[in-house]
Parts: C-alpha cells; structure tokens; sequence
C-alpha cells in the first residue's frame, strides 16, 4: 500500500511520502489552532510544516514541483502560514493592537522583497549560464570569467528567503503567547532585515567585473582556442541525463587516438554527467551556436547515438561522419535505417555487417568497417578467474525488465531464484556474485519483489559460509586489504572533492582543465582500489554488488563463468573466452532462442527451472567438460573481430583511412573551385 501511494505520488522514499502528508495535514491543524486559538498547537503545526517543506526541498522532490503546477507553490504556503497568523492576532483579541499592524505591514513589505530577490537571482543565473560550457579547454587565458557568488546565496534561493519569516512568526507567537509586544515588533525586524540584507548581498554580482563576458566575446575564444588546438577527430552526443553512459564508454578510446581528438555535446545536463577524462570537451546547447564553430579541421566525426540533433553536424560537408553506435547486440536499435545518413558505419566485427546486410535498410556494404570494441581491452580475454582456494566463480548479472512486460526482458522474475538457489547449493561448490542492472525494479514492483528476494538468498547463503572454516580465507589479509580500501577511499575521496567542485557552469568552464597528476593517480588508485576489494573478503563468500564499483568488467575478470539475458553484458562477456549461460525467459525454445540471438549461440541456453545450470558448472570446473569452447572462440571473432591487431589500432587505422578521405574530398572542391574561377 505504501510503495502504491509512494508511486502514485511520484515520491522517492517513505520518508518523503510521510514529508508530504505531514506538511498536507499540517495546513488544516494550523487554521484550526488559529481559530481555537491555541498558541502551543500553532506553534507545533507550524514547526511541522516548516520542517517538511524544507526536507522535501533538501531532497528535490519531485511533489514541489507538482504542487508548483496546481497552484500551490512554495510562495502560497508561506503566504497561507502567514495569513494564519493574522487570523491567529485577530482571534486572540489583538486586532487593534500595534503587534496586529506591525505583522501586516512586515508581510507586505516581506513580499516585496521577493521581487528584487527573484529578478536578481534570475539575472545572475542567466548572466553566468555560457553559450558554451568546456572542459579541458583553456579560455581563462582568453577572457576574464569571475569567481561565482558564495553557493549558500543562489542554492535553492527562493525557499531560503521564504524561510526569513521565521523570526516574525516566532516573535508574534511569543507576542501572543505573553502579552508583550517587544517579542513581535523584535522579529518583525529581524526578518525584514535579513531580506534586505539578502538583496544587497546579490546586488554586486549583476554589474561590473563580477559577470562573465557576453555569448559574443566567450564564442570568440573558443573560436580563438579551436584554431589553436586544430582538432581532427571529434566524439558527438546529444541525449537525456540517462544516457550519458554512451558517450561515457567511449572516453577512453578517444584518450588514445592518434589524432587530436575533442568531444562536442548538446546537452548540458550530460555535460554535469561526464565522467572525468583528457580530452578537450565543448558543450553547445544552441544549434545555431554549433554551426558557427570553427570546426574547419576536424576530418572525422564520430556519433554513439542516433538522435534528431545530430543533423546539426551532419550538415557539414569538409569532415565525415561515422556512426560507431554505443553497444553490440541484436536489437533493432544496432540496424535503425538512419544509419545511411553518415559516411560509414563502424561495428565489432563480421555479425554487425551481417546485421545490415539482413536487415535491408539502405546501408551499404562497401561503408561498414569492422574496428573491434576498444572498450573491452580491460576485459581479461581466457583468464579463469577462480580466486585461491580453488572455488569457481559464477557472475550471475540479469538485466533489468525493460519497459514492457515481455517475459524474455529479464530473467529475475521467472527464473533468478532458481538460478540462485542450484547457484549457493551446488557441490563441488561456487561463489556467487549478484550484480543487478541499477535499472532494476525501478518500473516493476515484481522485478524489484524479486531482486529483493534474490538479494536475501544471496546474503543468507553468505551468512551460512561465514561459519564455515573451508571458506574463510586470510584474516590477516582481509584485514590489511579493508585498512587499504579505508586509505584509498578515502584519498579518492580528497581528489574528488574541492578540486571536482565549482560554484557554476562559468566557474566550471574557467577551472575545468584536468589535472593530469591528479587524474592518473585516480585511475591508479581505482584500479588498486579494485584489487583490495576483492582482498577484502573470504575466497568463497557470496557477494550481492550494485553500485559503480566494482565495476561489471572487473567482476567479469574475477568470475570462471556468468549468467545473464539477453543485453550487451552478454556480447561484452563474450570477450573473456569464459562459459557463460543464458535465461530463455520466453521459453522460445533452444534452436528458436539461438536462431533469434547470435550472442546466445556458444551458451548454454537455461530454461525458466534453471536444470540445465549443471552444464555451465561442469565447463568451469573442468576445461575438458567444456564442448562450447571453440564454438565460443569461433563466436568472438564473429562479434568482435580478431584479437590482432588491437581493436584500438583498428579504429585508429579506420580514423586515419577515413580522415584522408575527408582531406581527398576538400581537396577536389577546391580545385573544382579554382577552375570554376578560371
């Protein structure tokens, strides 16, 4: 009944759920003491109201801005409060009193200040919001941007100031509570004077040198710095706060291009979700902005999404255009017909040509090239991952339920306890890692019902081995691996923090050049970070794992086999070399299953029992009892291309070919050009 009410809400939590009941009865309790009157109860139904306000604020929840939208926003309830208060004088007899008078006039003039403080709190966001925002690019050296105003004066500025009439409802409250008047006429001034204060205090951060240059001159330097720079090669996205994962994975591989490389995004909200990285980064929200930008040297331009804004760029005829996509797997997304609109298509290896060739959507065979995945260079290719002791490792990682109720989606709901249970009960026998998609339950009361039980089977299972000698491991050692995870976290922790957080987007792009000291000792310590995690733990203790780290490849490179469905998890695994078992949640049928989904051809394909596990835990306890071994090896090369060369060669390779190309086209225009002039 809860999570109903929590859903139909739209609230994030019980506690947010209680926060918004609470401030809704409060309203009623406060007009009923006021009519009573009571002081006491006021007072407390006011308390509760205040105090939930402000915690659904903290949380930014998302019923504000509902109650925004039916004309109950933030400014009518304390208005209403207020309100309540002269109604609370006028009962308690005070109306012709000096308290009674002071309290209208505080109000009135109360309010008035809100309109200064909004229009100047207004004024400085839009001043300081850039045209473009950057990072890793240097435009400090080119135009002045200043320091942003201290946080605590913009940072939810609107409820802060609201939040100033305390000092008079209190005083009045205490007025009427003793008869004296000294109380209000003290929080009367009190509040009036704190909002005059605030106004001030903004004032100076609208003129002068305190606000950033104008769309003109800050366009000018990234200009100036673009020619500069001369880049080549560029990483476009355009997408949702929830995307910003696809340009994510391809971070890395442009750190190791041979060109000179820079990333172009539209949204800024994806900008706020970048992870850290090297390359120069330019976001540009306006279309207009982006086809001014002097982009005369890039030759190629690479797109991991297909979106409507990509036209923006593609537009450009002196660079070509190249659809690199943001995963490898069967769905419809990997064959989508706009891919003709770009120069070429880069995919994995032989199946993604294969894809378009069965697929018959207008792009032709001639403009795909097969680059490999760099991403995956971090997964161990034929590495068995058991960790001393001799206990194999089973990754089960189920993808979430999508959005449809489609049973083949995910196998939590029909087959993830089975999967579990013949998991922690197997002998000879295996650890268990659980690593749910984070999407999991987020649409699906029953998906998040099961991943809840899958959960407990998994923690109880651990408990149980917990008492059990054979399993234990080296306390000693898991001792001095949890001190080294303490010691790194906590100096992640140093490095992320004053030097990751900047007053604005001005701030921001001023100050947003990577330390590069500073970023290789992050990568370093995440990657010694990984090692003490699984340090840290008893040699067959079951683990549940969500959350960013360990990350899923790392739990790949830990495990001798792994469940899953159908998603990317299972092409990427595919990298390894290793067993790996997939749910036919839709019960296709085997033949039907693989027919459907090349990825599942080297699997043991696992039926909603889950009966067939035993197959699986025979491949990886004994090489020998593994007859998918080569059909796997045949199947990696198929997705993903040849080990040699590397697949960052590869792309650098295609990158180089494709760039002479642009540079062959440009150069026949002009002299098209110049004999057209003679």
């Amino acid at each position: 009944m809860i999570s109903t009410a929590i859903r139909v809400a739209r609230v994030g939590s019980p506690a947010e759920l209680a926060a918004a009941v609470l401030m809704m009865l409060g309203f009623p309790c406060l007009m009923v003491a006021a009519l009573v009157p009571s002081v006491p109860a006021f007072a407390v139904a006011a308390a509760v109201t205040y105090l939930a306000d402000h915690y659904l604020h903290h949380r930014g929840s998302y019923l504000i801005n509902r109650l925004g939208k039916v004309r109950a926003g933030v400014s009518i309830r304390f208005l209403v409060r207020e309100l309540l208060v002269l109604l609370l004088l006028a009962r308690a007899d005070l109306s012709r009193s000096m308290i009674f008078y002071a309290a209208i006039a505080c109000f009135i003039a109360f309010y008035g200040f809100q309109a200064p403080h909004g229009a100047l709190t207004t004024l400085i966001r839009n001043r300081r919001r850039m045209p473009v925002a950057t990072r890793n690019v240097d435009l400090a050296s080119r135009i002045p941007i200043p320091n942003a105003p201290p946080r605590f004066l913009l940072e939810r500025s609107s409820e802060k100031m609201l939040h100033l009439d305390l000092a008079a409802i209190t005083g009045i409250l205490i007025t009427v509570e003793t008869g004296s008047t000294a109380y209000g006429m003290t929080g009367v001034g009190i509040t009036l004077g704190l909002a005059f204060l605030y106004v001030v205090a903004l004032a100076p951060f609208v003129r002068g040198r305190r606000i950033p240059p104008d769309a003109e001159t800050v366009l000018a330097a990234t200009d100036a710095w673009l020619r500069e720079y001369r880049p080549q090669t560029l990483l476009y996205f355009s997408g949702s706060k929830d995307s910003a994962y696809q340009v994510n994975m391809w971070l890395e591989t442009m750190e190791q291009l041979e060109t000179r490389p820079l990333i172009v995004l539209r949204e800024r909200v994806i900008l706020q979700n970048l992870a850290p990285t090297t390359v120069p980064v330019i976001c540009v929200p306006g279309g207009i902005h982006l086809m001014n930008l002097d982009l005369r040297t890039v030759r190629v331009a690479l797109y991991a999404a297909n979106v409507g804004k990509n036209i923006h760029l593609l537009r450009v005829p002196t660079m070509k255009h190249v659809f690199i996509g943001h995963g490898d797997s069967d769905k419809i997304a990997s064959v989508n017909p706009f891919s003709k609109a770009y120069d070429e298509v880069w995919v994995a290896g032989r199946a993604g040509r294969d894809r378009y060739a069965i697929a018959d959507v207008g792009v032709r065979d001639e403009d795909i090239v097969e680059v490999g995945r760099p991403q995956l260079a971090p997964i161990e290719s034929g590495v068995r991952g058991g960790p001393s002791g001799g206990v194999p490792t089973i990754l089960y990682a189920p993808t979430w339920e999508g959005w449809d109720d489609d049973p083949g989606n995910t196998s939590l709901l029909l087959a993830g306890e089975n999967i579990v249970r013949a998991l922690v009960s197997a002998e000879p026998p295996v650890r268990v890692l659980y690593k749910p998609h984070p999407f999991t339950g987020t649409r699906s009361e029953e998906a998040k019902a099961a991943h809840e039980r899958i959960t407990a089977l998994v923690e109880a299972a651990a408990v149980e081995r917990a008492s059990d000698p054979h399993f234990l491991g080296d306390a000693d050692e898991q001792t001095r691996a949890k001190a080294d995870l303490a010691r790194m976290e906590a100096r992640l922790a140093e490095l992320a923090g004053p030097g990751g957080e900047k007053g604005d987007e001005a701030e921001a792009t001023r100050d947003g050049v990577v330390d590069l000291e500073r970023h290789e000792e992050t990568a370093k310590l995440r990657t010694e970070w990984n090692d003490a995690y699984w340090r840290s733990f008893g040699a067959g203790e079951h683990r549940v794992i969500t959350g960013a780290e360990p990350r899923l490849y790392d739990c790949f490179n830990v495990s001798d086999g792994m469940v899953s469905d159908i998603s990317s998890v299972v092409s990427d695994f595919i990298a390894s070399g290793k067993p790996y078992a997939v749910t036919d949640s839709a019960e296709l049928g085997a033949e039907e299953f693989k027919r459907q989904n090349t990825a599942v051809r080297a699997a043991v394909i696992l039926t909603n029992s889950a009966e067939e596990l035993g197959q699986l835990l025979d491949a990886v306890r004994d090489p020998a009892a593994d007859p998918l071994a080569g059909e796997r090896a045949e199947l990696k090369r198929y997705l993903l291309g040849p080990d040699e060369p590397p697949s960052i060669e590869q792309f650098n390779t295609a990158t180089a070919d494709l760039a002479v190309k642009a540079e062959t086209r440009n150069a026949g225009q002009k002299r098209q050009a110049a004999t057209a002039r003679t």
